[in-house]
């Protein structure tokens, strides 16, 4: 194998954005079938052989962080959580010097919690997207709310500070718990970030007229408690507000009415090696077919090199020629 540069250089696209951020898929499978995201059934799973080793991810991520400096990796499914020993996953690339988050869905997080942050996890985001026991099951086709809960619980006391909870909010569906989410963060001293709704979907039910707005969503929580942006977000994708009151901090992600692709410093690798410069984007980049043929770091880090030189300035999602992923979100990572 190469040896690594001394000094990793900047990974930079085509709109001179810097690459800095990893999403990877772990696995592609998942405990929940949330109607936004999977079909009901039929989901075919990816054989296992398919699907990267341990070994294999932490070297790919290796080489984005020793050739151009990433520092951020993100854990990523399906449900990460479910795909065996992901501990011991942490462990390899939190060893590698960089933040490392997990989204999960804390179904079985109560198990784990404390493992994870044993092993190196610095962020959780948990996806919440209703308190509702009966809308929960039926958004989620699973019975699982209580769990959730306790897996909220069990990061809080792990030590993840801030735990986050990822909402997504569609028109009809729960648009009606945006003060109630943002109350149970404010109680439970966890930041609430509201997602628009977005066409990740199977079935191809997403329309324009379920998203509600940032604007919207922020209109509703001011009309309760008064708030105060926080500046800038850099590049992370949530735009933040403070409660004047003291009770922490809410955030919008306006993935459809206000893109923050601008600023988009991430990429993305899926549970079977195809490197990705974008969640909706088209194309994909077989890094698995490179590992296994035994290219060396160098050859692959000319790969992630060129992969990058294609990425768009944004998803499209606005525009008459948006395309949708051919694959599902499950099995992209989104």
């Amino acid at each position: 194998m190469s040896h690594s540069p001394s000094n990793p250089r900047d990974l930079v696209d085509p709109f001179d954005r810097v690459v800095r951020d990893l999403r990877i898929s772990v696995t592609d499978r998942c405990n929940f079938r949330c109607t936004y995201c999977m079909p009901e059934e039929g989901m075919q799973w990816m054989p296992r052989s398919e699907i990267l080793t341990f070994e294999e991810i932490e070297r790919l991520a290796r080489i984005c962080v020793d050739h151009y400096g990433f520092d951020g990796i993100r854990l990523t499914g399906g449900e990460p959580t479910i795909r065996a020993h992901i501990t011991t996953l942490v462990s390899k690339l939190s060893a590698l010097g960089v933040d490392v988050a997990m989204t999960t869905n804390g179904a079985t997080l109560r198990n784990i919690a404390h493992d994870l942050r044993a092993a190196g996890l610095t962020r959780i985001n948990i996806s919440l997207d209703t308190l509702d026991r009966e809308r929960f099951a039926r958004m989620t086709r699973r019975d699982e709310l209580d769990n959730v809960l306790l897996g909220i619980e069990a990061a809080k006391s792990a030590g993840f500070d801030p735990v986050k909870i990822n909402a997504v909010i569609e028109r009809g569906a729960n648009d009606d718990e945006i003060v109630g989410l943002a109350r149970f963060g404010r109680e439970q001293g966890v930041e609430v970030r509201f997602i628009e709704f977005m066409p990740l979907d199977a079935s191809d039910e997403w329309q324009r007229s379920k998203v509600v707005g940032q604007d919207e969503i922020v209109a509703r929580l001011s009309e309760v408690w008064p708030l105060e942006l926080v500046p800038a977000r850099g590049a992370a994708p949530a735009d933040r507000w403070r409660y004047l009151d003291g009770a922490g901090t809410v955030g919008v992600i306006p993935t459809v009415t206000k893109p923050f692709c601008g600023d988009c410093d991430r990429v993305r690798l899926t549970a079977d090696g195809q490197f990705r410069t974008c969640l909706f984007a088209t194309d994909e980049f077989d890094l698995r077919a490179a590992l296994r043929q035994g290219e060396t770091d160098d050859e692959i880090a000319a790969r992630i090199e060129a992969a990058v030189g294609t990425k768009w300035a944004g998803h499209q999602i606005n525009q008459v020629n948006f395309i949708r992923p051919t694959r599902s979100m499950s099995q992209i990572g989104g």
